[in-house]
C-alpha cells in the first residue's frame, strides 16, 4: 500500500488531457493510441504515473465530466483494446496508468437517468430528486427546493415534467448528481472501479469527490454557494472507506479533487488510519487571485496570502499525518506561467521558480501536460474560439452584469478553462505537431517555436531540462521526499522561502515572485551552504552577509544533502 512517507514522497505523476495531448488518426481530437506513441517521452521525465481525464462515451458538455457509460471507451478516443495496449506499454516502461472517475455526477444521458425519465422508479432512486417550494402539487414546479448556484452559473436545480420532480446538479444542467444514501448507487460505483483495477490500471483520481455526501436538510446557502453546504458533507468519509475497501483499491494510489474543503477534512481523508485517501489535491493556494473570492472578478495575486496559505496547508498536514497532492496546474486552471509569472522577458526564470518552489516541498507533485515546457494561456481575441461550457455560460453572464465585450473577454483570457485545453505543443509546425487536421480547439494565440518540446529537448538550460532535474533530485535525496518543511521570514512579502529536513540532511528553498529585486534575509545557518539547483547562472550566497538580493523570479536552493 503506497502509504508510507518514503513511498508517496518519491512519486511524480504527471497528467494528461485526452483531448489535447496527441491525435493519432488525423480526426483533431487526442486519442488513446496518441497517448501510447508518446510513452517514450513521458517515461524519459522520469515520472511513475501518468493520470488520464475521462475517454468514456459522453456527449462532451463538460469534456468528458458528463459520463454516459463508465464501463467504455468513446470510439472517439479509440477502443478497449487500444486502452489494454496502453496499459501494457506503461507498465513495459515502468509507468503505471491513473483514471479519472467522475463518480459524483453522471450525464443525462447515461442508462441510469434514462431510466429514471422513463418512469423506473428503482433509478428515480440513483438521483437527488425534491419537490418545488411553493408547489401546488403535482405537475406545478414551484421555486427550486434551494437558492444553490452550481459551478458553471445559474441554479443548482432542473425542474424535470417528466419527472414531476426537480433535480440537484451541483455543475452544469445536463450532469445530474447521484444519491449515495442509496445503497444500490454505491454498489454500481464499486462495479465500476473494480472493473477498471481488474483491467490493469495502477491508479484513480476521483473527482469532486467531497461533494458526494450532501446534507440532510437542503437550506439556502449564503450568496447561493451551495458548495460550501455540500462538501465534505455527513458521510463523505465513510463513504471513501467503503468504496476503497470494498473495490479492492486500498494498494493503489488515489488522489480526491476537494472542492470548498477544509484543512481537517483533508487530514482525516490522506491519514493512513483512515484507509480512504493516499492525497488530495485542494484549491485554496489558487485563489489568491480571486476579487472577493470571486474566480470572475480579477485581482493582482496576493502573494503574502499565497505564503499563508502554503504554509497553513504544508506545516497542518503534516501535524496532523495528512498528505497534499503539489500542483499549479490542471485542465480546470489557467497556466501558471502566465497567472503568477512572465510570459515574456522572464518566461523560462519564471517558468523554472514556480516548478521549482512546488517539486520541493512535503506532498506528490503533479505535472499537467504542457506545464513542463512552459505553456501560456490561450489569449483568444474572440468568444467563437472558446469551447468550454462554463466560459461561454460566465461570458454571458458578464455582458449580462453590464461588462463591455472587451473586458468579458479580457476575463476569460485570465479565468477560462480553455487556457489549459490548447494542444500540446510538441513542434513547430501548424499545429504544434499535436494533430495533421485543424484541432478540436484553437493553439493558444502565443504559440512560440521555443514552446516546445522539440525545441526544448536540444536545449540544456530549457524548462523541459529543469524539470527532469526537479524530478530526478526528489528521487535521489530522501530529504526532499521524506523531510519535515517548516516556512521562514524572508523580509519581504515578494519570497516565499522554506526549508527541508531530515536528519542531519537540510535544504532551504527561496523563490522570488516578483518581475523585481528583491533584497531578503539571510542569516540562518544555512548561508553557506552550497547551492542546489538555481535557475540563474553562477549565483551564491555570502556566507558571511545577513541579506541576498535576488534577481526577478530568481530560484535557489541550497542544502547539505
Amino acid at each position: 500500500m503506497a502509504r508510507s512517507t518514503r513511498d508517496l514522497g518519491k512519486i511524480v505523476a504527471y497528467q494528461i488531457y485526452i483531448k489535447s495531448f496527441c491525435d493519432s488518426d488525423g480526426d483533431g481530437i487526442g486519442d488513446l493510441p496518441g497517448i501510447t506513441s508518446k510513452l517514450d517521452y513521458l517515461a524519459s521525465l522520469g515520472i511513475d504515473y501518468v493520470w488520464i481525464t475521462p475517454f468514456f462515451p459522453s456527449p462532451q458538455r463538460d469534456n468528458g465530466y458528463d459520463v454516459s457509460d463508465y464501463c467504455a471507451v468513446d470510439p472517439v478516443y479509440g477502443t478497449m483494446d487500444d486502452f489494454d495496449e496502453l496499459v501494457r506499454e506503461a507498465r513495459a516502461r515502468g509507468l503505471g496508468i491513473m483514471l479519472d472517475m467522475v463518480l459524483c455526477h453522471t450525464s443525462v444521458e447515461h442508462a441510469w437517468f434514462q431510466r429514471a425519465l422513463a418512469g423506473d422508479e428503482r433509478y428515480q432512486r440513483f438521483y437527488i430528486l425534491r419537490d418545488g417550494r411553493g408547489s401546488a402539487g403535482p405537475g406545478d414546479p414551484g421555486e427550486p427546493p434551494s437558492n444553490w448556484q452550481c459551478a458553471f452559473g445559474g441554479s443548482a436545480w432542473q425542474w424535470e415534467p417528466r419527472l414531476g420532480k426537480w433535480y440537484l446538479h451541483m455543475h452544469d444542467v445536463s450532469q445530474p448528481d447521484l444519491d449515495w444514501t442509496n445503497p444500490e448507487v454505491r454498489d454500481a460505483l464499486v462495479d465500476v472501479v473494480r472493473s477498471w483495477r481488474d483491467r490493469g490500471v495502477a491508479g484513480f483520481r476521483f473527482d469532486v469527490v467531497n461533494l458526494i455526501s450532501k446534507p440532510e436538510v437542503f437550506e439556502d446557502a449564503p450568496g447561493g454557494n451551495g458548495r460550501r453546504v455540500v462538501a465534505d458533507g455527513p458521510h463523505v468519509h465513510e463513504y471513501l472507506q467503503e468504496l476503497v475497501e470494498r473495490a479492492g483499491i486500498g494498494d493503489m494510489l488515489t488522489v480526491g479533487e476537494m472542492a470548498s474543503t477544509t484543512l481537517e477534512d483533508c487530514v482525516r481523508y490522506t491519514a493512513p488510519a483512515s484507509r480512504e485517501l493516499n492525497m488530495v489535491f485542494n484549491f485554496h493556494h489558487l485563489k489568491v487571485d480571486y476579487r472577493g473570492g470571486n474566480k470572475w472578478e480579477l485581482m493582482d495575486p496576493d502573494i503574502a496570502r499565497l505564503r499563508e496559505v502554503f504554509q497553513t496547508w504544508g506545516e497542518g498536514m503534516q501535524a496532523g499525518g495528512g498528505w497534499n497532492a503539489l500542483f499549479w496546474c490542471n485542465h480546470d486552471q489557467p497556466r501558471i506561467v502566465s497567472r503568477l509569472g512572465d510570459e515574456t522577458v522572464y518566461w523560462k526564470e519564471s517558468a523554472k521558480m514556480l516548478a521549482g518552489m512546488i517539486h520541493f516541498m512535503r506532498g506528490t507533485p503533479y505535472i499537467y501536460q504542457g506545464e513542463e515546457i512552459g505553456m501560456l494561456n490561450a489569449h483568444y481575441p474572440s468568444i467563437g474560439q472558446y469551447r468550454d461550457v462554463e466560459s461561454l455560460n460566465y461570458y454571458q453572464i458578464l455582458l449580462d452584469q453590464g461588462k463591455t465585450e472587451k473586458e468579458a473577454l479580457e476575463t476569460l483570457a485570465a479565468r477560462s478553462r480553455d487556457n489549459s485545453r490548447t494542444p500540446m505543443q510538441w513542434n513547430g509546425e501548424r499545429y504544434g505537431g499535436f494533430s495533421e487536421a485543424a484541432p478540436w480547439l484553437p493553439m493558444s494565440a502565443r504559440f512560440r517555436k521555443e514552446i516546445t518540446v522539440e525545441a526544448q529537448q536540444k536545449d540544456k538550460d530549457s524548462i523541459l531540462a529543469f524539470y527532469k532535474k526537479l524530478i530526478a533530485m526528489r528521487k535521489m535525496y530522501p530529504v526532499i521526499a521524506e523531510g519535515e518543511i517548516s516556512f521562514l521570514e524572508t523580509g519581504t512579502d515578494r519570497v516565499l522561502a522554506y526549508q527541508r529536513k531530515l536528519g542531519e540532511q537540510q535544504i532551504v528553498v527561496f523563490c522570488n515572485l516578483d518581475g523585481e529585486k528583491h533584497t531578503v534575509k539571510a542569516d540562518g545557518a544555512w548561508r553557506g551552504d552550497p547551492v542546489l539547483l538555481e535557475n540563474y547562472e553562477a549565483r551564491q550566497m555570502d556566507p558571511e552577509g545577513e541579506t541576498y538580493t535576488m534577481e526577478p523570479y530568481e530560484f535557489m536552493v541550497l542544502g547539505k544533502v
